[in-house]
């Protein structure tokens, strides 16, 4: 059961469950949410209230499951489908994680490289090759909570950076207590989509169910509640912050457009939030694959462990994704947006598998498993999320219907 807390308890865990955060809160994050505000001003700031309460309910669950049993989420998969074409499900379904990861990975350095290049003249292919060479160094230390840790500053500074942009709008708490109301402006269902999907990330839930164990129960949840609010108040003053700009726009013309108006100052912070947007989840996307492949496939293999061959690999070829698409110099916008809404899509079936683990009565003791509210909320989360995903689904087909026929 879940003890009384210390304030330097809570503390430290919210520093440990920012690397929540961080992960989350990459360049994705920055351009939905920049193109957002740019596009309808604070209309759909309600979708990052949504996806920040639904992202604390849904990794609390993937986290109170691994503190209940013991066990990460990516082992109770793989018990649970073992048997199944002899565990082939769970190699498919590594891959599926480990893909989705490297596809994050290349807006994730793409968006540090923007970022540094806002702010100095190297050229982009060596500052591609810095970020990454930084990536590796972390990573290869094994240090997995002082990483978390170091990510924690990075959150805390990247919000400063982006919160001092955001207060200089002229918006009243009228006008934010009315974005509070969900809409769905003409042509905005793909931003909304995309807006939960680069919150509610479905790796990030690995991640979770990774760091959970060995944590008390009154801990974990007040550092998932405090890291994930702090993410959601970043997130949204990057919204409020891309309200400076127009629909059609660059990471570069954002950042021209914050200096005219308010000064260099707005510029450079924007750059530095851009950036360590980006290094950050730069970070935790690898380390978030591994961890998929650790549990899922090599649970006490010495190949799958921290230092591990297997391990190492995994989280290299993620990184080396990154690397090649910065050396190709792909535009990042493009492919950042399109990485959030299919996240957006994928999210319903997570949240559907996670409902039914936090209530298996084999898996859980009673102290573990999910109350009638609780219930009531995760269902809430996924069939919204599901009505936005096949309405987004809907809109490709019929699109795609049209220039066919």
């Amino acid at each position: 059961m879940s003890k009384r807390i210390t304030f330097a308890q809570g503390l430290s865990g919210a520093l440990l469950w920012s690397v929540i955060s961080a992960a989350f809160i990459g360049p994705g994050t920055v351009t939905t949410a920049s193109k957002a505000g740019a596009g309808y001003q604070l209309q759909l700031l309600w979708a990052l209230a949504f996806s920040t309460v639904a992202t604390i309910l849904l990794q609390e669950a993937a986290a109170r499951i691994a503190i209940g049993s013991g066990k990460s989420l990516g082992q109770i998969l793989a018990e649970k489908y073992s048997t199944i074409r002899g565990g082939k499900i769970c190699v498919v379904l590594f891959f599926a994680i480990a893909t989705g990861c490297a596809a994050y990975q290349a807006g994730n350095i793409l968006g540090a490289v923007s970022g540094l290049e806002i702010m100095s003249s190297v050229p982009r292919r060596w500052l591609t090759i810095l970020v990454v060479i930084a990536c590796v160094a972390l990573l290869w230390s094994g240090k997995f909570r002082v990483i978390a840790r170091l990510l924690g500053l990075v959150v805390l500074l990247m919000g400063i950076a982006f919160i001092a942009v955001a207060v200089q709008t002229d918006f009243t708490a009228g006008d934010y207590g009315r974005a509070m109301l969900p809409t769905l402006p003409e042509g905005s269902l793909l931003l909304v989509v995309g807006l939960i999907g680069t919150t509610i990330v479905p790796y990030n839930l690995f991640l979770a169910s990774g760091i959970g164990r060995g944590q008390e129960l009154g801990e974990m949840r007040w550092g998932i509640a405090i890291a994930v609010i702090i993410g959601g108040i970043i997130s949204m003053a990057i919204l409020v912050a891309g309200t400076f700009s127009t629909a059609d726009f660059t990471f570069s013309s954002l950042s021209a457009t914050l200096g005219a108006q308010l000064g260099n100052w707005a510029s450079a912070l924007f750059a530095f939030g851009l950036f360590a947007a980006g290094a950050s989840s730069a970070i935790t996307a690898p380390l978030a694959a591994a961890l998929a492949g650790q549990s899922l496939l090599g649970e006490g293999k010495a190949g799958w462990q921290g230092n591990g061959r297997w391990f190492r690999a995994t989280w290299g070829l993620v990184l080396a994704t990154g690397l090649l698409f910065g050396m190709l110099e792909v535009r990042p916008i493009p492919i950042i947006i399109a990485a959030q809404a299919i996240n957006g899509l994928l999210l319903p079936v997570v949240a559907v598998f996670l409902l039914l683990a936090v209530n298996d009565r084999k898996l859980l003791p009673a102290a573990y498993r999910n109350s009638a509210w609780h219930n009531a909320a995760l269902v809430l989360i996924t069939g919204i999320v599901f009505c936005l995903g096949m309405n987004q689904l809907w809109s490709a087909v019929k699109s795609l219907s049209a220039l066919i026929f």
